[in-house]
């Protein structure tokens, strides 16, 4: 079998991800690696000593690559992601897809109109939390889904998204959006329809009381991330721009009927994600999302607050990569590229995902005012849901 090749630009904590590939002489090989800073250039080349190193990825543009892993910053995935679709070179696309609806809706038309293949590293559907609770929805084990909450509980908020870009509402348009891609995502799924209309409440109510600033342009993501930085309010070396909300609060109707809501805050001590789903015959919730994890189901009739369930399942997890999802998410881009084929993942499910968190932020902005969210083009649902074949 001849290696692919592949390439991967933007040298943060998520171009890990790419390690999964590279396995030389056995299908797949990382040959290229990107950054604008020659500092995450070098990092890099210790892991992919024969790769080559590039500053810009328009300089990969003509290197006859298979594939790119793109795990740049989320206002760089959209022009890039272009950039290699109309090049011919298939794309994983960090999620979210892009920072705004109309950014997804280029990025697909460019990948519908080059043929070329687009899939996007929504990772939590392969997380054995999710697809425990999935399965047991598909089983009937609490009848037809009519609502879905959750709540995120994001302890690390201060170091993961307040010190750097992620803090920056050009850069990201919200966490609600950024952060709660994976979420909204998730919901959808088990829910089985996506967004139509959302409204949402929130602010920056901790962090933006902080004014222990610093730039923190060129470090890696392990230089200013530590569980000794509590309590959230003894937090030090913020980012200079910091606007978007740490506390969000969202609810969505989607197109079959389904409502969800949806709770996001970044000054928690605990740092997981909890789903509830409510069915015709019952509800089921997860307590914790990794390793050690549960499902409860509760089906058999009525009572009042009960410990105990009637259907535990055990979450089966392994060590790497959030449960196992990060290598079975790389291992099916790589067979994508090479055979094409269903995916777990969906480009127009991670449009949608983007598009409800979009929406969700100009309502939260808007004190709350209900938004709408534009439908696709049906030939653009119709590619992509058919497995992007002509």
């Amino acid at each position: 079998m001849t290696d692919l090749r592949f390439g991967v630009v933007g040298l943060g904590a998520r171009s890990s991800l790419a390690r999964h590939a590279h396995r030389p002489g056995e299908g797949a090989e990382i040959v290229a690696v990107c950054d604008p800073v020659e500092q995450q250039r070098q990092a890099t080349l210790e892991t992919y000593p024969d790769a080559t190193a590039y500053g810009d990825h328009r300089e990969l543009l003509d290197l006859k690559l298979d594939g790119v892993f793109l795990t740049t910053p989320d206002d760089l995935h959209e022009d890039p992601a272009i950039d290699f679709l109309r090049a011919g070179v298939a794309v994983f696309v960090e999620k979210p897809l892009a920072i705004t609806t109309a950014g997804c809706d280029r990025v697909l038309q460019a990948a519908y109109e080059s043929g070329t293949r687009l899939y996007v590293g929504h990772n939590m559907r392969h997380m054995p939390v999710i697809q425990t609770m999935r399965e047991l929805i598909q089983s009937g084990a609490i009848g037809e889904v009519k609502a879905i909450w959750c709540r995120h509980f994001v302890g690390h908020g201060g170091d993961f998204y307040f010190k750097d870009w992620h803090a920056d509402r050009s850069r990201t348009t919200s966490l609600l959006l950024q952060k709660g891609a994976h979420d909204i995502d998730v919901m959808h799924w088990l829910a089985g329809g996506y967004t139509t209309h959302a409204t949402a409440l929130g602010g920056l109510v901790l962090y933006g009381g902080i004014e222990d600033r610093q730039d923190r342009t060129g470090q890696r993501f392990s230089e200013f991330v530590s569980n000794d930085n509590w309590p959230p309010l003894e937090q030090k070396g913020l980012a200079p721009v910091m606007d978007v909300e740490d506390l969000s609060m969202a609810n969505f109707q989607l197109d079959n009927g389904v409502f969800l809501s949806y709770q996001q805050c970044h000054f928690t001590p605990d740092y997981w994600r909890n789903y509830t789903v409510i069915g015709t015959h019952g509800r089921l919730e997860n307590f914790g999302d990794t390793s050690g994890s549960v499902v409860k189901v509760w089906n058999s009739g009525r009572s009042g607050y009960r410990l105990d369930a009637d259907q535990v399942v055990e979450v089966a997890s392994e060590d790497e990569g959030h449960g196992g999802a990060d290598p079975k998410l790389v291992d099916e881009f790589v067979r994508f590229v090479r055979d094409g084929g269903a995916t777990l993942t969906s480009p127009i499910a991670a449009r949608a995902a983007v598009a409800a968190g979009f929406a969700a932020t100009t309502s939260l902005r808007s004190n709350g005012t209900p938004i709408d969210i534009p439908a696709l083009d049906p030939a653009l649902v119709s590619y992509f849901d058919g497995g992007q074949n002509r």
